[in-house]
């Protein structure tokens, strides 16, 4: 019997981060932890005000990365290493905590939607207290791949021999991943994503409906797949996927809020680190 792609399907849980921002926590719920490299993906969006108007002020990261993906609003980032930058719709905030920063992710609207992901992806115990890095990259930046019926925004990897601009930042760190959001047409449409080999590989379903191997997914839902094999997707009207996939670093995770280490003694010295007011030196 053939095996079916999707193994897995999980929806996002309602949560509240930074300053009390509404959103769903698809990676790294009770249900659903670390999909290594991928430590943590939430969904925010909203247009009330009062569930994102606070942002999220300035808190500590080490040992990892944070990538943020705006498809409505602006958001603008500040942080310890003096930068500054500001996306909107199509943009991205790439964050290389690494040994440690401090940063502020703020909406620079007061009204609308305001509508993105945030991806945390690991970095193996090589890098994690190297220096950290910052770079936004405008929508424009972005390169689109158009397809009968759909296009593909290449944020990070390689799909039909067009490159995201993510790669460059992540090829260093030993995070290598594919990171792709396909939108489908008014009248749907069907996109194959070539198999890459890496062993962790997921969908997420943000608007509409898609069928991957006979098997429906729906807007909240994500999907893991089986590593081997092309994904042939087609969708209804509208419809919006992310796709990720990367290889597992395979070294532990020690998790405490903020910071991702290999062991608890880790972490230990990262919480000391940020009260001592060194965790940035």
């Amino acid at each position: 019997m053939k095996q079916s792609m999707v193994r897995k399907r999980v929806t996002g849980m309602p949560a509240q981060d930074g300053a009390g921002v509404k959103l769903s926590r698809v990676i790294n719920q009770p249900s659903y932890k670390h999909q290594d490299p991928f430590l943590m993906l939430d969904e925010f969006k909203s247009d009330n005000p009062n569930d994102y108007i606070a942002g999220f002020p300035p808190h500590p990261h080490r040992g990892f990365c944070t990538l943020t993906y705006m498809l409505e609003g602006r958001m603008a980032h500040e942080d310890s290493q003096g930068n500054t930058g500001e996306i909107g719709a199509g943009g991205l905030q790439w964050m290389k905590a690494a040994r440690g920063m401090i940063h502020s992710e703020m909406p620079k609207q007061e009204d609308g939607m305001m509508w993105g992901f945030q991806l945390w992806v690991n970095l193996p115990a090589s890098a994690k207290m190297s220096d950290p890095e910052y770079a936004d990259i405008m929508g424009e930046d972005v390169p689109e791949v158009a397809l009968d019926g759909a296009k593909v925004r290449v944020l990070s990897g390689t799909f039909a021999d067009v490159t995201g601009p993510v790669t460059t930042f992540a090829q260093p760190t030993g995070t290598d991943f594919l990171y792709l959001d396909l939108r489908f047409a008014e009248n749907g449409g069907k996109v194959t994503v070539p198999g890459q080999g890496q062993a962790t590989r997921l969908a997420y379903i943000y608007q509409g409906e898609v069928r991957l191997d006979g098997v429906t997914l729906r807007a909240g839902e994500l999907a893991e797949l089986q590593s081997e094999g092309d994904l042939v997707i087609s969708a209804s009207a509208n419809s919006g996927m992310l796709v990720l996939a990367g290889q597992p670093i395979n070294e532990p995770i020690a998790q405490y809020g903020p910071f991702v280490m290999n062991n608890e003694n880790e972490l230990r010295q990262a919480f000391k680190d940020y009260q001592d007011g060194t965790l940035t030196n």
